[in-house]
């Protein structure tokens, strides 16, 4: 009888070409569905909660699979463990309701990204955060991401060449944190992201910081739906996937 697991992963995007399966290119999606079909003996495909892009990384990202088997969920975390690469790492396993889907059951997403601004550079932990030495005005960041939360045109933050049903998404809530050490964390939980959304937020909202762009501006941008007016997009590094909601 065929059934559905649903995985949770941990990984370190640095050296994966995102999650999607690509021709040429080493992913996430397929160094797991690799694993799952060693274990099974069955062509596996995986179906993600979303595709984080090249170099990002992940908590908590989810994605389940279909097959007949009877290896039991606790067997599948071993196992996976035992044939996946060290940056990757099954956290989780259990049986789902058959008709269960990773992505459309989805009813929202959390992002952090990291900004390590000082004077010196991290030596442990740099491939996590994005560095940026020159004092960012914290409090007008906050002011100006106060404007995320709420249901809006995201189109002015969508990578270009993504076209999209719509690009009108609801975010829950959207903040900054100081983390000590000159860490800031850029937080963000949403019903949905589109392509690069998150890091080209982040990219503006430094601009802001750097007083490039007022917080009344950072709001024109939004509603002006044109990615030409935004910032430029945030390095990968510093962006991870923490959770997924159902």
């Amino acid at each position: 009888m065929e059934k559905n697991f649903l995985l949770t992963l941990e990984y370190d995007g640095s050296e994966y070409h995102g999650w999607q399966r690509q021709k040429n290119d080493r992913t996430i999606q397929e160094e797991v569905e690799n694993a799952i079909s060693a274990m099974t003996k069955q062509k596996i495909t995986l179906i993600g909660s979303g595709r984080t892009d090249a170099g990002v990384h992940a908590l908590n990202q989810t994605a389940n699979f279909h097959c007949r088997t009877n290896l039991s969920p606790q067997i599948f975390v071993k196992g996976l463990n035992s044939l996946l690469p060290e940056d990757i790492v099954v956290k989780k396993c259990i049986e789902t309701d058959i008709g269960f889907n990773a992505r459309y059951d989805a009813i929202s997403k959390t992002y952090h990204y990291k900004i390590r601004n000082r004077d010196l550079p991290a030596a442990i932990g740099r491939q996590y955060e994005w560095f940026i030495r020159r004092k960012l005005d914290l409090d007008a960041m906050k002011k100006a991401s106060n404007h995320i939360e709420g249901k809006h045109d995201f189109k002015a933050f969508e990578g270009t060449g993504s076209p999209r049903s719509h690009t009108i998404r609801n975010v829950h809530k959207a903040c900054f944190q100081e983390a000590g050490e000159g860490c800031i964390i850029f937080k963000i939980k949403a019903d949905g992201f589109l392509r690069y959304m998150v890091r080209n937020l982040a990219g503006t909202l430094v601009e802001v910081g750097r007083g490039k762009i007022s917080s009344e501006a950072f709001r024109e941008i939004l509603i002006s739906k044109d990615r030409a007016n935004a910032g430029a997009t945030a390095p990968p590094h510093g962006l991870c996937l923490m959770s997924v909601d159902y």
